[in-house]
């Protein structure tokens, strides 16, 4: 589920809130990161819970219109294209998928019924229901057209549920862009061969992922005035607030990995950081960023300091 890019990002937040030292007991701010980027594999469930339950809820839905004393013949006979979506009840009919949200406590939507209760609106309105509904086509890559569809353009975008996620959990505002894709990556792979293999993403991709994203945290805070000192050398003629802030700490870790991580290349810990500054810091720290790097990197195979070797771990 988590790439090495989502790992630096989870890393670097987590640096960024760090009020310690480096002679300080890591243990617990260590856990603070495990459980940030475990939350994210909860976000990721949670979306799927709602998914779930606006299933539910076309079922609830229709059932009430076919029980209304003087309801209508449509009503009588509404249109089920949607309760009987083929990618949602793959979610919904997924034990080991819904066993894992229960025992992680993540459909909360019972409770928080009125967003479940506000995007099904908003989805029973909207042009791409209704140019669904009236397709003939009911297989599983229209079904999953759909879906995406309604959750790229309709459920995402919805402000008061990006409101209810920030309450929810204060890191899952960072992580709902990245979540957002990996679902969407997941979604559209689901086959009717293999569906229950393929909504259960493992978070990292081995062991090592994991390792690294402790030993980079640790690391860089362990060396930071190492690195400090190293950068500023490098650094005479800029503003020292631009080291101050999120650059100066992009510029550790990438000290961090060129020291301490001899198997990823130069090349890839500068490509990785110059797009994590593009996102997450401001329009000129990619060319500050990539310059300084470029200088240290220079100055490394000049005088064979921290040779690389390996394959690379990415």
């Amino acid at each position: 589920m988590l790439n090495r890019r989502h790992i630096r990002i989870k890393v670097m937040q987590s640096l960024y809130a760090f009020k310690g030292h480096e002679s300080d007991d890591l243990s617990k701010d260590e856990k603070f990161l495990m459980h940030s980027l475990d939350s994210m594999l909860d976000l990721y469930l949670s979306i799927l819970a709602l998914l779930t339950e606006l299933h539910k809820k076309s079922k609830d839905y229709n059932e009430k219109l076919q029980k209304k004393l003087l309801g209508s013949d449509s009503d009588r006979n509404p249109n089920t294209k949607f309760q009987n979506n083929i990618l949602l009840n793959i979610i919904s009919n997924n034990k080991m998928l819904q066993e894992v949200i229960s025992k992680r406590k993540l459909n909360f939507w019972d409770l928080d019924f009125e967003y479940v209760d506000i995007l099904f609106k908003d989805i029973k309105n909207s042009k791409l229901y209704e140019d669904y509904i009236s397709n003939p086509e009911t297989d599983l890559k229209t079904d999953k057209k759909f879906i995406i569809d309604v959750y790229t353009e309709i459920i995402a975008p919805n402000d008061k549920l990006y409101d209810y996620f920030e309450d929810k959990k204060l890191t899952w505002v960072d992580d709902f862009p990245v979540v957002n894709t990996v679902l969407l990556k997941v979604l559209g792979k689901i086959k009717p061969t293999s569906p229950e293999t393929k909504l259960l993403p493992d978070l990292y991709k081995d062991v090592d992922d994991k390792e690294f994203a402790k030993e980079l945290f640790k690391k860089t805070i362990l060396n930071n005035s190492k690195f400090e000192e190293e950068i500023s050398k490098k650094t005479t003629n800029w503003d020292t607030e631009r080291l101050a802030s999120l650059d100066g700490l992009l510029l550790k870790m990438a000290l961090c990995e060129f020291q301490k991580f001899p198997s990823i290349p130069h090349k890839v810990t500068i490509n990785e950081y110059l797009e994590i500054a593009k996102e997450y810091s401001t329009p000129k720290s990619s060319l500050f960023i990539n310059g300084i790097l470029d200088k240290i990197v220079k100055e490394y195979q000049s005088k064979n300091l921290h040779p690389k070797a390996g394959r690379g771990l990415m």
